[in-house]
C-alpha cells in the first residue's frame, strides 16, 4: 500500500488477474470490481469519491485504471461489460507471483503497445490520482460502455419469452433470411423457429432454431435432444439467454454430422447491433437502440 493511503497500481493488477483466474468465464465489471474489494479491502479513503466526481468511488476507478496496460498486454479482456483473463495473464500471473514483479512485466508490453500505435502518445503514469486526469477519458468511455451492457442484459432478461422468441426471429429477417415459421404459445416439440435463406426454401439448408430464456446455462442435453430432430442438411441454431455450459460448447464443437451453431445474449447483441439497420421498423420497438458518437480514446 502506497504513503497516502491507497493500495499500489500493482497490487490492484495482481488481484484483479487472481479474481479472473478463479472466474475463468469471465465476471461482470462490476463484480470483478467487488471481488477485488474483498480481497483487498479499501482504506477509507479509497472508500470515498471524488470531490468533482461524487458518483466514483475511489477504489473502482483505481481497479479500472491499475488494468489498462494489462488490457493493452493481452493479459485481459474488457468486452460488453464482462472482463476475462486470456491464456497469456495466466500464465503471467503464475511466473510472477509478486505484485511489483507481475507489475514490471506488463509494463514494457504495454509500452510497446503504446509505440506500435499509428500515432504513439506520451506514455502516462497509471499511479492512482486524486482526481481522475486526461486519461481518466478511457475510464469514462469504459464505465459507460459497462452501463450500457448491464441495461441491456437487464431489459433482455426480464423480457417475456415470447418477446424474446420474435426478438430471436426478427434478427435472422434481418440478417436476410426467410421465417417460415415461429412456434405460437404452448408445447413446441422442441422447435421455436424455422427459417430459410430464401422464401421458397430452395437455396441453402433449413435451419432448425430453439430459443432458451433462461437464467441457467444450457446443458449437453438440451443440445442434443435439438440435434435429435434435425434432417440430414439442417443446421441447428440454439439461442441460450443464460449462455452453454462447457460440455454443450464441446458438445457443439465435436458434432460431426449434426450442424450446431450456438449464440448466447452477448452474440446475440452482438448481431442485433451489427444488422439493426436492416431490422423492420415494426421489430425495433423489441430491442430499440440509439447510438451515442464520441471521440475514442486510442
Amino acid at each position: 500500500m502506497s504513503e497516502d493511503g491507497v493500495h499500489s497500481a500493482a497490487e490492484l493488477l495482481q488481484a484483479a488477474l487472481a479474481v479472473l483466474a478463479d472466474h475463468p468465464e469471465g465476471l461482470p465489471a462490476r463484480e470483478a470490481i467487488q471481488a477485488v474489494a474483498e480481497r483487498l479491502p479499501p482504506t477509507p479513503l479509497e472508500e470515498a469519491a471524488y470531490t468533482r466526481r461524487p458518483h466514483i468511488r475511489r477504489f473502482d476507478k483505481n481497479v479500472r485504471f491499475a488494468t489498462i496496460s494489462s488490457v493493452k498486454a493481452g493479459w485481459l479482456v474488457k468486452a460488453q461489460g464482462q472482463w476475462s483473463i486470456t491464456p497469456a495473464g495466466s500464465v503471467a500471473l503464475h511466473e510472477f507471483p509478486g505484485a511489483e514483479a507481475l507489475y514490471r512485466e506488463c509494463r514494457p508490453l504495454y509500452s510497446a503497445w503504446r509505440r506500435s500505435r499509428p500515432d504513439p502518445a506520451v506514455e502516462e503514469d497509471e499511479t492512482a490520482a486524486d482526481e481522475p486526469t486526461g486519461s481518466d477519458t478511457a475510464l469514462t468511455v469504459e464505465v459507460m460502455e459497462d452501463t450500457a451492457w448491464a441495461e441491456l442484459a437487464a431489459y433482455l432478461t426480464t423480457m417475456g419469452p415470447y418477446d424474446f422468441q420474435h426478438l430471436v426471429a426478427a434478427l435472422l429477417r434481418a440478417m436476410g433470411y426467410h421465417v417460415a415459421w415461429e412456434a405460437p404459445p404452448g408445447p413446441d416439440g422442441g422447435i421455436d423457429i424455422v427459417a430459410y435463406a430464401d422464401p421458397l426454401g430452395a437455396r441453402g439448408p433449413r435451419i432448425v432454431v430453439q430459443v432458451r430464456h433462461r437464467q441457467e446455462k444450457a446443458a449437453r442435453d438440451a443440445l442434443r435432444a435439438l440435434s435429435a430432430i434435425l434432417n440430414d442438411g439442417d443446421v441447428g441454431l440454439f439461442v441460450s439467454s443464460g449462455g452453454f455450459t462447457s460440455d454443450a460448447e464441446r458438445e457443439a464443437r465435436d458434432q460431426s454430422r449434426r450442424r450446431l451453431v450456438l449464440l448466447n445474449l452477448r452474440q446475440l447483441v452482438d448481431l442485433w447491433i451489427a444488422h439493426y439497420n436492416q431490422v423492420a421498423d415494426s421489430d425495433r420497438g423489441l430491442l430499440p437502440l440509439k447510438a451515442v458518437y464520441y471521440l475514442a480514446p486510442s
